[in-house]
């Protein structure tokens, strides 16, 4: 949690860059703040509005500026958020206080705001037109909406890689596999590029310049946890849930490659055993029952938009219905590491349930009751191929119980 002693729970809140007056600080009665992978983070912020003294005040009014830190006393806190307030939300009940709840959301709400028609591509004289890698596509529109780029170098290299090789194999099929928004916002047009390449999107806090860094995170290559809980100590409490709906052994498209005048089946299954992808790619001959055998009835065949996007579409399936086989909720005491997108190591929930998870969502309440961090995860698949950190003294806790 940090190297001070933790003798309270902190906070404290700037609007348009000045701190909080102080009659105003002291009518705060809660501070909720969630964090995501999908969408934007938000703070709520409840105040004792008595006789209606905060009803009107400037302060509190949209589009000004809102940042929160957050952590204990007497260590210094963590900036965690930086937005504005988009909404107001006064009460008036038939008894007791009233209330002023004001809402904020980082920088990412502003992609929502209209839609937009376009698409992206280069064209060359000799060769024709060209499509931009998705890399360029999302640099692109996250600079229109005066936000920075920051692409995880694996995930971008991987995905301009398969433009290229793309383009290479099927030059004529790449040209109509050009990104087009159509009637889209920027937010809607990002997810959907981000989904295509196994990206999460969203506002790094931890970067500089603070809330405007917008992060496509290839998550496949970051395992190191950033926190460690144990249950019955630090982790107060957690329901997994483990669902074979959805299962399927792997995901199947035909593709027509028009310069060679055949068609290929290419199938992408995972291998729990090894914890690994595997490739398969026949002539599109026949059913696939023939070539899969019994594990066709639970393969999923999609078609997609040509060879170039293959790859791509079969991995926006699978992903998916991989890594919701596995997923849980818990609590724990107030912990600033605990953000969407990180990795957490939970001990002593059995050797099906502990290990390795990522948080999809995180939500911090500091209020009357003190601090507490409230978390969603899923296990992804290839966290069960990593070796976890062991619990403290080089021990793992196994339902309770020390083991080496």
């Amino acid at each position: 949690m940090g190297s001070y002693p933790q003798f309270g729970p902190m906070f404290t809140a700037q609007i348009n860059g000045a701190n909080l007056p102080a009659a105003l600080r002291g009518a705060i009665t809660s501070v909720t703040w969630t964090d995501g992978i999908e969408g934007s983070d938000s703070v709520e912020m409840t105040f004792a509005n008595q006789n209606l003294q905060w009803l009107d005040n400037p302060l509190l009014a949209v589009n000004n500026g809102f940042t929160l830190s957050m952590g204990y006393a007497p260590g210094p806190l963590e900036k965690v958020f930086v937005g504005e307030i988009t909404g107001v939300e006064p009460s008036f009940p038939n008894g007791g206080m009233p209330t002023l709840r004001i809402t904020a959301h980082d920088f990412l709400q502003r992609l929502t705001h209209g839609k937009v028609d376009r698409a992206f591509a280069i064209n060359l004289p000799t060769i024709g037109t060209l499509p931009l890698p998705d890399p360029v596509v999302a640099a692109i529109v996250s600079g229109t909406n005066l936000l920075i780029p920051d692409l995880d170098p694996i995930g971008a290299a991987l995905s301009t890689l398969m433009s290229l090789v793309s383009y290479i194999l099927a030059p004529q099929e790449a040209q109509h596999s050009v990104r087009k928004q159509t009637g889209q916002s920027d937010f809607d047009f990002l997810t959907t590029i981000a989904k295509d390449n196994g990206w999460e999107v969203y506002i790094d806090h931890t970067l500089n310049p603070q809330g405007y860094v917008l992060r496509f995170q290839f998550l496949m290559q970051d395992y190191s946890p950033s926190v460690t809980l144990i249950w019955g100590q630090s982790l107060m409490d957690f329901t997994p849930r483990l669902t074979t709906v959805g299962d399927v052994f792997g995901v199947s498209a035909r593709v027509w490659i028009a310069s060679l005048q055949v068609e290929f089946v290419i199938v992408v299954s995972w291998d729990y055993d090894t914890a690994s992808f595997n490739l398969m790619i026949y002539p599109g001959l026949g059913d696939i029952s023939t070539i899969l055998g019994e594990n066709a009835s639970q393969t999923v065949s999609i078609k997609p938009t040509g060879f170039p996007t293959a790859f791509r579409d079969i991995l926006t399936e699978l992903l998916p219905r991989l890594n919701n086989r596995l997923t849980g909720s818990g609590s724990t005491i107030g912990n600033t590491q605990i953000k969407a997108g990180k990795v957490i190591n939970l001990i002593g929930l059995g050797s099906q349930f502990s290990g390795l998870y990522r948080i999809t969502s995180a939500t911090h309440v500091i209020d009357g009751s003190g601090y507490r961090t409230n978390f969603k995860v899923r296990k992804e698949v290839w966290f069960g191929g990593i070796p976890v950190p062991s619990g403290p003294g080089g021990l793992l806790r196994v339902q309770g119980q020390a083991v080496s």
